[in-house]
């Protein structure tokens, strides 16, 4: 269900927990293991062949105009967290000058390589990192992450969203799209019930009822009234919020200072 995830550190084993110890500096024993929580499907070649299809080749034209609406341009650097096979990357690539994409799994960042040498966009970096893992070595001007968040636990969104602040120059955009309930508790079986009803009957071209279900049952998205604040301790202020059906959440944060 995620959008992509993140070079060179995340992980599991010797390499995941030195990253660990690199970006934290303190004993890795407490730090998510971010791949782990990536879901396999995301090491799968087969999976990823089909990625594009079963995601529904998204159009990052509105993101990349409200980007464009705070002020980024042909001189900014903008990160994609979690950029799977990179359908935002390349695209904000031909917009913006420099592009960073970061997924922590391998596969989907040889598939993203391949793509933009393929494409023979020159101005995209990509790495193998995480949300928790990740520095671009000095402040960028956005970050952009689509279904990716979810992966982590609520303890760890709050600080993947403090290290995404942290990476922000002031005045730096965050585009967050992801799958956010906005409900209460009480409506879940409800909105979950719709939900299903308009899923894809075919897993090769869509989500599924099953995956959909999977995703509740294994993954980590939260409620919105859990969400927005963990955005304001980071010291964002939300400049547009968005919603579909009421689990779909599309957030314009802007770094505060």
């Amino acid at each position: 269900m995620a959008g992509g995830r993140l070079r060179g550190v995340a992980g599991k084993g010797v390499a995941g927990r030195e990253a660990g110890l690199q970006c934290w500096g303190v004993d890795e024993s407490w730090v998510l293991d971010e791949l782990a929580h990536a879901g396999a499907e995301h090491l799968d070649e087969a999976f990823i062949a089909g990625y594009d299809r079963k995601q529904g080749h998204p159009d990052p034209g509105a993101h990349l105009a409200a980007l464009e609406a705070h002020g980024l341009g042909a001189a900014s650097v903008v990160v994609d967290l979690g950029a799977g096979t990179g359908q935002f990357a390349l695209a904000a690539a031909r917009r913006f000058g420099r592009v960073i994409a970061v997924d922590v799994s391998p596969a989907m960042v040889t598939a993203l390589r391949a793509k933009a040498d393929a494409e023979g966009v020159v101005n995209l970096t990509a790495e193998r990192a995480g949300f928790l893992t990740f520095d671009p070595g000095a402040p960028v001007d956005a970050v952009f992450t689509r279904h990716a968040l979810h992966q982590l636990p609520d303890f760890w969104k709050a600080v993947a969203l403090q290290r995404i602040a942290d990476m922000l120059r002031p005045g730096g955009v965050l585009l967050l799209r992801d799958l956010i309930y906005d409900f209460s508790p009480a409506e879940a079986a409800d909105v979950f019930a719709g939900w299903f009803a308009g899923a894809a009957t075919d897993p090769a071209k869509g989500y599924t009822a099953a995956d959909y279900a999977e995703h509740i049952r294994a993954e980590f998205s939260t409620f919105r009234w859990l969400l927005e604040p963990m955005l304001a301790a980071a010291g964002f202020e939300i400049a547009d919020v968005q919603y579909e059906r009421r689990l779909y959440g599309a957030y314009t944060c802007v770094k505060s200072g």
